[in-house]
């Protein structure tokens, strides 16, 4: 099993409509691609800063190649929608995890 999680560093200022896009629009697109089994959306309840709130994203697949495709196929644009819509008021940093049996 495999975690994709992107974590997003987003302002306070944008923050509810961040959440509503990710729910409403985000997150199912990424889950209509097909690739992923399940997701799961988290708020960090530690943050440093009071000016930002950080939110992980996780998906999960069964191996690296359906993550390989997801990338070659999909990333750019989905990456591309977040961008436009929040600049630099939505910072993301991208991790991969595989499962540890």
């Amino acid at each position: 099993m495999i975690l994709y999680n992107i974590t997003f560093t987003v302002n306070n200022e944008i923050e509810e409509d961040f959440v509503q896009w990710m729910k409403d629009t985000h997150i199912p697109d990424i889950f209509a691609t097909g690739l992923f089994l399940e997701h799961k959306f988290f708020r960090l309840l530690n943050s440093p800063d009071d000016s930002v709130t950080n939110y992980s994203l996780q998906f999960f697949t069964e191996n690296t190649q359906k993550l390989i495709e997801y990338e070659s196929r999909f990333a750019q644009a989905l990456r591309y929608e977040t961008q436009a819509r929040y600049g630099e008021k939505a910072i993301p940093f991208r991790t991969l995890m595989e499962l540890v049996k």
